[in-house]
């Protein structure tokens, strides 16, 4: 659950606001601690008070995205049916792709997260197509991601949508049947 619900108005709320549009559309690399503090009308003091650095501001924001992103993925796959779970996943990836264009989260999505934190896409993605494969959620979050880096980098969504599409997946079966 949640500690704290960012209001817009407060420092640190302008930081979090800020440091959501920032790192949506620009590389972690390209966003100074300058230009998140001017984005936000704070001192670069604020910043490290409220948040250590620039990557505890980072991983706070993507955080909150990724917790959007995961569910509305979840639940993609559990409104798929459990006959045709290869279906459920790539709309899981497809309803990801369109949510991350949507909103403008393409670089702070389409990186692997830093440090420390665990890939929760790529568990997410391997809970939802085990047991095929302990390593297909890592590599399906990797061309997910590839596809939000094209789409960063200029291509159309639709033809990201289309590469995701042609990913060919053989999942099992997971549904009981009567003998």
């Amino acid at each position: 659950m949640r500690k704290w619900i960012p209001i817009s108005t407060s420092p640190k709320g302008r930081l979090a606001l800020a440091a959501v549009k920032d790192f949506g559309a620009r590389p972690f690399e390209e966003v100074t601690v300058g230009d998140l503090a001017a984005a936000a009308r704070v001192t670069t003091g604020a910043l490290y008070h409220h948040f250590g650095s620039k990557l505890g501001l980072y991983a706070f924001v993507r955080d909150d995205v990724e917790r959007r992103l995961l569910d509305r993925m979840e639940g993609a796959v559990a409104a798929g049916e459990e006959s045709d779970r290869s279906a459920a996943v790539k709309a899981a990836l497809l309803v990801g792709l369109d949510f991350a264009v949507r909103e403008g989260f393409l670089r702070i999505l389409g990186d692997p997260p830093r440090g420390q934190e665990p890939d929760r896409l790529a568990e997410m993605l391997t809970a939802s197509t085990a047991p095929a494969s302990p390593l297909l959620g890592r590599v399906l979050a990797a061309a997910w991601r590839a596809a939000l880096a094209a789409v960063a980098e200029g291509s159309e969504p639709d033809q990201a949508r289309a590469a995701l599409l042609a990913v060919d997946l053989d999942l099992p079966d997971l549904s009981v049947t009567e003998t």
